[in-house]
């Protein structure tokens, strides 16, 4: 019978290594993106999917809890992004021109970038519009890309922004 117990206690002790493990490389994971996006702190200057100028700039606050991207152009476009860890995942808040605030989690992220999906909002109707996705990409220190995709009535609509660092 006890070579059973130590078994048993042999195989616990393994599945509680296996699945600390798996949440220590989540949670880090989670990190390595929130510290990626706080790589691109400061000025950037860019062009739209349509030739439009646009300006965002990305700073800390909140104590180094939060960053917050904020998206010039012209009118109405002008926009809030803020990022923040809840727990062990990174998620982000867009107050958008269409008066809405939808809520995105990280769904996949690597070195140079990190891609959100819309899980809840507030002031979104069923069938409202509302940004659905958006991916954003470093290739290297003074360059990213923004990629949001607006979903309204069943239609995407992606709207690209390429952007490099105002030094």
């Amino acid at each position: 019978m006890k070579p059973v117990r130590n078994l048993v206690c042999n195989v616990a002790a393994v599945a509680i290594i296996v699945l600390f493990a798996s949440f220590l490389v989540a949670q880090s994971d989670a990190h390595k993106s929130f510290d990626l996006l706080k790589g691109m702190e400061g000025n950037w200057a860019g062009k739209g999917s349509e030739g439009q100028p646009i300006q965002v700039t990305f700073r800390m606050t909140a104590g180094g809890s939060a960053l917050m991207s904020e998206t010039l152009g012209k009118g109405p476009e002008n926009m809030i992004t803020m990022f923040h860890m809840d727990g062990d995942r990174l998620l982000m808040t867009h107050y958008c021109g269409a008066g809405n605030q939808p809520r995105m989690k990280v769904i996949s992220a690597d070195a140079k970038s990190v891609r959100f999906e819309f899980f809840d909002g507030t002031n979104i109707g069923p069938g409202d519009g509302h940004m659905q996705r958006v991916t954003f990409t470093q290739p290297d220190a003074d360059h990213h890309i923004e990629e949001w995709i607006f979903l309204d009535h069943g239609k995407e609509m992606k709207e690209v922004f390429t952007l490099e660092r105002v030094k």
